[in-house]
């Protein structure tokens, strides 16, 4: 199943993504950082909302986000199965 990581709310300051933790086709973890944005001159992290691989990325660094905006795509694991590290 495909889950969207969408920017959440982090203020009224337009967001701009710094950098992602994760390159495409590799694993990331529920609650995991997978990219950190930029807004008003401070950092946030932006969790993983799902196990299991970067499917895409849909925005690269320096582009200025908006919220629930979405920033790319993870392939969930079905019923959580780890199988395949």
């Amino acid at each position: 199943m495909q889950v969207e990581i969408r920017l959440p709310e982090l203020g009224a300051a337009p967001a701009v993504l710094s950098v992602w933790f994760a390159e495409e086709g590799e694993r990331v973890y529920e609650g995991d950082r997978v990219i950190e944005v930029l807004v008003d001159g401070a950092t946030f992290d932006v969790p993983g909302p799902a196990t299991g691989r970067l499917l895409e990325k849909r925005v690269l660094p320096d582009e200025e986000l908006h919220i629930g905006q979405v920033l790319g795509i993870i392939e969930s694991d079905p019923a959580g199965n780890e199988a395949g590290d």
